[in-house]
């Protein structure tokens, strides 16, 4: 253990609630109250310099499970832009030389307080974007163990590294932070995601430009006030909320922009990469970029696997959170032997699965708007024609979605999916699965292999040869061994993936900070 971390406890990951205790339910139920009287209705500022300002106009958060208007945020200006650019380089100038104890010591205390909050931002995120309880509280406590995890990492790197040693120089390596850092963050975990990327800034001694998903607004601004409230000096973030013609490519092309840390689509990921490669006039650097994009994540399941282990593994990675992970299982590729039963037993848990309103902790809810859900139809209704429909595929309707109604999309099986279907190739990002036939073993991983991408991937099996082979034939950044194959906790489970999938920046593992740092030697002849 390093000197700095000596006088921390051990990490602990953060324990999830227990909502079948009633007591426990009955206080989730109220913390929506609390969340729609609390902030319903209200209009909420951008965040530029430390101070709190009006953009050029607002726009409405809406819920997806229901339609309802839950709260406003600002329209950033092109002007205002510029400015949030200014104010982080201008608060870069301190926080790159503040004390490495006082970074860890504010997300210490930040932990704490969202500890205490953990049920509130479960029903925010609920309500933004539709998840249920358990999707919710899973990543809440994921943001309680970044502020645990970064606390430490921020220690660690703080220390240099040992080089071997000279008999007539004292040299010493370093890490110093860059500059300014642009956090362009997703919907689907909209206080997990864009905390980690803005952490491993901010860890590092960067200042932030925290631009978060339109849909989820709020739940990434409860985390900055919480930041604040630890300690944070108030100008190492920028918030900035509005449309992506004023903070897409600008803000990525802004030449005082050091990194661009993003998380979000394959196509916005290329685009965020391409266009930061570009030196803009005046730059004095190289942008660096972590783009962590999509998935297309394989379920192998082996002859001599366990099946209901599998089957459950299967139908919680596949239909958790509507499909709308970039860690979900899409693709189960088993061996011809138990193919037939495994896809019965994956059925039949599937078609136990409760379609329904979020709030009341419904097993799947609605998808995150109705063009996500148009598209995911469309999906389903070209694989009518090239694979077997095995249920779902139709409509369901939801008591209490209102307009909503459209955004609800039935968990979706097909059978017999051919490795060049789309729906075994392209991310869907809904409650689709895809059932592929494999000869053998070594046939399963390399129709797994067999994909532009490469985040995460389980495998099924009881042989220690085969769980070793798939150690090392398997192209993907996070491999699950008879376990299902989302799920990853930070500190334990570094995440990011391979090829199309991304960077591979690791977030939450030993090297994240690495990406946010620069390394300097310094040599001092005696």
């Amino acid at each position: 253990m390093s000197t700095l971390m000596q006088g921390l406890p051990p990490f602990e990951h953060a324990p999830y609630f227990n909502f079948r205790d009633p007591a426990v339910a009955g206080e989730q139920k109220a913390a929506y109250e609390t969340a729609r009287a609390r902030y319903a209705g209200q209009t909420f500022p951008l965040l530029i310099g430390g101070e709190k300002v009006a953009g050029g106009g607002t726009f409405t958060v809406t819920n997806p499970a229901t339609g309802e208007a839950l709260w406003r945020f600002q329209q950033a200006t092109p002007a205002q832009l510029g400015e949030a650019v200014t104010a982080a380089n201008r608060a870069f100038e301190t926080w790159r030389f503040s004390d490495p104890l006082q970074r860890a010591s504010i997300f210490l205390r930040a932990a704490e307080l969202l500890r205490a909050r953990r049920l509130e931002l479960n029903a925010v995120m609920s309500l933004e974007n539709g998840k249920n309880w358990a999707e919710a509280d899973g990543e809440i406590a994921e943001c309680v163990d970044h502020f645990e995890v970064f606390a430490r990492e921020t220690l660690k790197w703080a220390e240099g590294k040992a080089v071997y040693p000279m008999p007539d120089e004292h040299v010493t390596t370093v890490y110093e932070p860059l500059g300014a850092v642009a956090v362009i963050s997703p919907w689907n975990y909209p206080s997990a995601i864009p905390l980690g990327m803005a952490l491993g800034a901010l860890a590092a001694g960067n200042t932030v430009i925290w631009k978060p998903a339109s849909e989820t607004p709020l739940s990434s601004w409860l985390l900055i006030g919480l930041l604040h409230q630890a300690g944070l000096p108030e100008g190492c973030i920028q918030f900035l909320t509005g449309t992506d013609d004023v903070l897409g490519d600008p803000l990525v092309d802004h030449r005082d922009v050091r990194m661009v840390a993003f998380t979000g689509s394959r196509e916005i990921g290329c685009r965020i990469y391409e266009r930061a490669a570009k030196v803009q006039p005046g730059q004095r650097f190289l942008k660096r970029v972590i783009a962590e994009m999509g998935g297309k994540d394989p379920t192998v399941v082996c002859a001599d696997a366990d099946l209901d282990a599998a089957a459950a593994g299967i139908v919680a990675s596949t239909f958790g959170y509507s499909g709308q992970k970039c860690s979900a299982c899409s693709r189960v590729i088993a061996e011809e032997g138990v193919y037939d039963a495994l896809l019965e037993k994956v059925k039949a848990l599937t078609e136990g699965l409760v379609v329904g309103l979020p709030e009341h902790n419904a097993d799947v809810g609605p998808v995150i708007h109705a063009g996500s859900a148009g598209r995911i139809r469309e999906y389903i209704e070209n694989g009518k024609g090239t694979a077997r429909l095995v249920c779902g595929g139709g409509e369901v309707r939801v008591d209490g979605s209102g307009e909503a109604a459209v955004n609800y999309v039935q968990p979706t099986i097909f059978a017999d999916v051919e490795a060049k279907d789309p729906l075994f190739q392209e991310e869907i990002f809904g409650p689709v699965l895809a059932f592929a036939r494999a000869r053998d073993w070594r046939h399963a991983i390399d129709l797994a292999n067999d994909s532009d991408y490469g985040l995460t991937a389980a495998f099924y099996s009881r042989d220690p040869f085969k769980l070793a082979e798939a150690r090392r034939l398997m192209h993907v950044g996070n491999l699950y061994l008879n376990r299902k194959c989302t799920g990853a906790l930070s500190g334990t489970h570094a995440f990011g993936g391979y090829g199309m999938s991304g960077t591979n920046a690791k977030v939450g593992g030993p090297d994240y900070l690495f990406w946010f740092l620069q390394t300097k030697t310094v040599a001092q002849k005696y």
